[in-house]
């Protein structure tokens, strides 16, 4: 019994703590907004019940003037009466519309400002979290459930009291009535909330279990109604074997949320039974009493509404608990999102980084493999990149040439060894600092349907769009050309996403591509594949002046194309997360090694 005491004080205090922290969220958010609603709420719980016992008070005035000698007088305090009614009335009318606007744009600002903040963590959590199935559970019961259900815990606390205080004052007059009613009242709903309770927990459950179910069929959706798939839909006739595994993902999800409601419903109705044989019941008590004189028709009109109202009231203040109880369990994955915690952090006293680099970057035997996996992508790593020096990365795809990239812009942590700037570990540099320095254009670069001044410039956002600078970096990656070919120019949103905008070949993008990454204030310039998808005369007029367009930085380039390569200061040749040469294009073509036989493959077909 001791242990049950203790399991259950346990949940109580969690949940109080819970419901307290969203309620410090919907404060934060918008906290005059959140008075006023809790204001307005309150007028409507506390009006009705005013209204209901001046009712009582004009049907007892009135059946006081039928017998009264001076019916005139006795007509003016009814009057009076009438006019008190209608001004709470009315004022309750206000409240309720008032409360309409209010909740309204309680509600947006709320939301926002939870999404602001899920948004805030999805950028500052480690890239890791998206190599894991996991994150994308728990992301997703935040993004879909768990926004909106802090609004309904705030309304839900709100009525909660405001149901109580209504409800007391229904309860007092009530008693006035007969107190055996009221013990009545409290029989024929309590189980209909235990019921509701216990079906709140299993729902939770359900949810909870079926989260990748439920992310599958969306993703199912996606691919359908998505631009990314759009073309191999229609290529393989994929229509239909995607429409075929949604609608099964649903039918599956379906049938066990109907037999769930099914078991509720059943349960719900014997209750609901319950309550209403106990309503008529005690109205048939009341009515007998009346009718032997005990009341007056104004205690039996009063009985009528009080007791409806209060079963009204009761029910919601126990469905607001139970709801609130329900909410208090889906906001744990908002909780439980807000809570995860980026394992890369920066020291508490960062060191400035170098302006500029006086030694370079060093990898002394650098290991890594990705979490959840147990194969070593990288092993035993050692290179250097001294300051304006151009070095290459060369090896087979999975070879680890883009993980030895994301390590050095500290979007993971090396599971072996130690990276250094100018002989200082980088632990010790702020990540937002070292990743100033480093201008890094991925192969699997965004598109961002954006205009396309607004493409280049987020290759730096501390200057505006309008800056010179932009058009500058514009024409180093050869995109100048292209935009002003456009519409609008510079000023045409790129892609078909949103209207009027343009779409670009592949080609087109990795030029805007480019551009960001030249335009970026950084040391180092990482391009990797940077003219997979350029024409060869495209490729040659973006490296004939690539020295220049350097500017003296220093730059690692990715790629597969020996003739991009082949500038480069110093070649490393990767094989299975392992440097198995190194040197320049000259002294490995003399080697005869793995690199010569790759140059030579390619090179015959330009022969």
């Amino acid at each position: 019994m001791i242990h049950l005491f203790k399991a259950l004080r346990g949940k109580l205090l969690r949940a109080a703590r819970q419901i307290t922290r969203a309620l410090r969220l919907v404060w934060q958010a918008a906290p005059g907004w959140t008075a006023a609603t809790i204001v307005l709420l309150f007028a409507q719980g506390l009006l009705p019940v005013v209204s209901l016992y001046l009712m009582k008070l004009m049907l007892d005035a009135i059946t006081a003037a039928l017998g009264s000698a001076d019916p005139e007088a006795s007509f003016q305090q009814v009057v009076v009466l009438i006019a008190v009614a209608g001004g709470v009335a009315l004022a309750n009318i206000l409240a309720r519309d008032a409360y309409q606007v209010v909740s309204g744009m309680h509600s947006r600002l709320v939301i926002d400002s939870i999404f602001h903040q899920m948004h805030g963590q999805a950028a500052r959590i480690d890239l890791e979290f998206y190599e894991n199935a996991e994150y994308y559970d728990v992301f997703f019961r935040a993004k879909t459930e768990s926004a909106h259900r802090l609004l309904v815990v705030l309304n839900g606390v709100a009525g909660i009291i405001q149901s109580f205080l209504s409800l007391l004052g229904v309860l007092w007059l009530l008693i006035a009535i007969h107190w055996a009613v009221v013990l009545i009242l409290l029989v024929a709903l309590v189980p209909g909330a235990l019921i509701r309770l216990s079906f709140s927990r299993r729902l939770y459950d359900l949810f909870v279990e079926y989260t990748a179910e439920e992310r599958r069929s969306q993703y199912y959706d996606w691919v359908l109604t998505g631009k990314e798939h759009a073309k191999e839909i229609r290529a393989f006739n994929l229509g239909a074997t995607f429409m075929s595994r949604y609608d099964e993902a649903r039918r599956v999800l379906r049938n066990i949320r109907l037999k769930m409601d099914m078991r509720r419903a059943s349960w719900d109705a014997a209750a609901q039974t319950a309550s209403t044989i106990a309503v008529f019941g005690s109205f048939a008590l009341i009515a007998h009493q009346t009718i032997l004189g005990h009341n007056t028709l104004g205690d039996l009109v009063l009985f009528y509404q009080a007791f409806q109202r209060g079963q009204g009231y009761l029910q919601d203040l126990l469905n607001g608990m139970t709801t609130l109880y329900e909410n208090n369990l889906f906001l744990a994955s908002l909780y439980h999102f807000l809570d995860l915690q980026p394992n890369l952090v920066d020291p508490p006293q960062p060191r400035p980084f170098p302006q500029p680099m006086q030694t370079g970057i060093r990898f002394e035997e650098v290991a890594f493999q990705y979490p959840m996996s147990d194969r070593q992508v990288l092993d035993g790593i050692n290179l250097s990149i001294n300051p304006g020096e151009v070095i290459a990365l060369v090896g087979e795809n999975g070879s680890g040439k883009t993980t030895l990239v994301k390590l050095l812009c500290r979007l993971y942590e090396p599971t072996g060894g130690r990276i250094s700037i100018d002989g200082q570990d980088v632990h010790g540099y702020a990540a937002s600092d070292l990743r100033k320095a480093i201008g890094v254009i991925f192969q699997d670069y965004a598109h961002y349907y954006l205009t396309a001044r607004e493409n280049i410039q987020l290759g730096n956002t501390e200057i505006m769009p309008e800056d010179a600078a932009v058009i500058a970096a514009a024409r180093r990656s050869g995109a100048h050309a292209v935009i002003t070919r456009l519409t609008k120019g510079y000023d045409t949103i790129l892609g078909n996403l949103f209207e009027s905008g343009e779409e670009l070949s592949i080609g087109q993008w990795q030029k805007v591509a480019l551009a960001r990454a030249f335009l970026r204030d950084s040391q180092l310039i990482v391009l990797d594949e940077p003219t997979s998808a350029l024409d060869p005369k495209a490729e040659y007029e973006v490296f004939k002046t690539f020295r220049e367009l350097l500017d003296g930085r220093s730059a690692i380039l990715i790629s597969h194309r020996m003739s991009t390569v082949r500038m480069a200061d110093r070649i490393y040749v990767l094989d299975q997360g392992r440097i198995i040469e190194c040197g320049t294009h000259d002294e490995l073509m003399g080697q005869n090694g793995t690199y010569a036989s790759l140059f030579e493959t390619q090179a015959q077909y330009y022969r």
